[in-house]
């Protein structure tokens, strides 16, 4: 981050500067007191497990420049805490958090991309990172910073050596990626697909279209927006506004279309990208088919702001496995696919064709609850049974409140199937289930923390 003033900061923020020295040094940004350094500026957050106005104190030990308050009753008052800490009032620290980060974001002149989109956001954006890395210096949001809280935060990577920002958008409500796309105002925009995550609160697949589409409000003529055209909601769309559209899909209309798929199991998949008269053939290490449209998505992308298809196929050469996303981990005699970052109906077909494709005596597919599904969430659980049924799962264990219909689905269909209500009875039976050349997908949604499951697998292998 580049030094900015105390003052204004609270210019930037609507704040009133209570106390401190205007021209005082901000070289970073925190909300967490614990990871505050010397010289950066806390801002009180309220969360549902914790108000950052009770970590004020910590905050001015730890040697924080300026404390960013909604409630002036909760400021330090001992001056010797003070004497080097700015105090600033606000109406609402979290939408000063995003008026800085805004602000701070239009004072440079990057490469802007927002992605968004029901799947495929965290591996796209990764994809893309390692491909503007080729040609410029890049940052991009960590983890799942990609929230009205975690994207602010991630904005503040961003120095004068900066030539590229990727930031993916997260959402689960009407209006929210509409004040993230505010903050970065992006250049080029890609929407991945159109699923049912999130269903449950936003009602329709035709309402989460509008929540994603919400990435191009701040787009004008000198913009680009990148879509899936193999998706049936975003190629069926007429997008309103001046920004140019790039399509990227399998149709022979696609402007960046893909074709000659092949899947190598766990040694990843291989395609031929075509744009006009040009065309290269890719391999990416991550598994699985639908990582195709990923790649083609950031590539497309990527030819925006001037690479070309050389540098593109290197920087995806590049890319490594992430962290709880069809990662494949190999034990002593068996293999975990660690998928438990989160779940949905398409993201779970996904993950077991992953499953399908790695050769093996026996897969197994240990599956959990997929949450805000809505309405249909029996239906949509009973079809993951039977896609399993399909792909040539030997068994399947499942375990929450709507997996049993996994289970009953894929023993309909006539594989091995259990069910367990809860994880310590999974846990204890999976020794007797366990053996040597299994390879076993772990997933489920976020809430389940299926990842404990991974981790008694490690344990029983160690």
């Amino acid at each position: 981050m580049e030094t900015i003033k105390a003052g204004k900061l609270a210019e930037v923020t609507a704040g009133q500067l209570l106390w401190g020295d205007p021209e005082g040094d901000i070289t970073g940004i925190s909300i967490d007191s614990r990871t505050l350094s010397p010289g950066m500026a806390f801002f009180a957050l309220k969360g549902e497990r914790a108000d950052g106005h009770d970590f004020l104190l910590e905050a001015c030990k730890a040697g924080g420049t300026a404390l960013i308050v909604e409630r002036e009753d909760a400021l330090v008052r001992e001056e010797r805490h003070l004497s080097r800490t700015s105090l600033i009032k606000v109406e609402d620290t979290e939408r000063a958090l995003q008026d800085l980060a805004a602000w701070y974001l239009s004072l440079f002149d990057v490469h802007k991309v927002g992605i968004t989109g029901s799947t495929g956001k965290t591996t796209t954006k990764e994809m893309l990172y390692h491909i503007l890395s080729e040609k410029y210096k890049t940052v991009c949001n960590q983890g799942n910073f990609n929230n009205l809280i975690g994207l602010p935060l991630s904005v503040f990577q961003v120095d004068s050596t900066t030539e590229a920002a990727v930031f993916e958008m997260g959402m689960d409500r009407l209006g929210e990626i509409h004040q993230l796309a505010e903050i970065v105002r992006p250049d080029a925009a890609i929407i991945t697909n159109i699923g049912v995550s999130h269903l449950e609160r936003l009602g329709s697949r035709e309402n989460i279209l509008r929540a994603k589409t919400e990435i191009c409000d701040f787009m004008n003529r000198e913009n680009t927006l990148i879509i899936n055209e193999d998706n049936d909601l975003l190629s069926g769309h007429c997008f309103s506004g001046e920004h140019s559209i790039v399509t990227v899909g399998q149709g022979s209309k696609a402007d960046v279309r893909i074709s000659e798929l092949k899947d190598m199991g766990e040694k990843g998949i291989e395609f031929c990208l075509h744009r006009g008269n040009e065309n290269r053939v890719f391999h990416i290490g991550s598994p699985g088919l639908h990582n195709s449209i990923n790649a083609a998505l950031a590539v497309a992308t990527a030819l925006i702001f001037g690479l070309s298809m050389e540098e593109a196929a290197s920087g995806l050469s590049k890319l490594t496995a992430t962290d709880k996303r069809l990662h494949i981990k190999e034990l002593r005699g068996i293999k975990i696919i660690d998928d438990t970052y989160n779940a949905s109906p398409d993201s779970m077909k996904a993950a077991l064709d992953v499953l399908s494709s790695i050769k093996s005596t026996r897969k197994m597919a240990i599956m959990g609850d997929m949450f805000e599904l809505g309405e249909k969430e029996e239906e949509y659980h009973r079809q993951i049974g039977e896609y399993a049924s399909k792909k040539g799962i030997h068994v399947v264990l499942s375990v929450g409140k709507n997996a049993e219909l996994i289970s009953l689905a894929a023993k309909e269909g006539g594989i091995q199937a259990f069910h367990f209500s809860n994880k310590e009875m999974l846990k204890s039976v999976l020794p007797q289930w366990v053996r040597k050349g299994d390879v076993i997908l772990v997933k489920g949604s976020r809430g389940m923390a299926m990842d404990e499951i991974v981790k008694h697998l490690e344990d029983m292998n160690e």
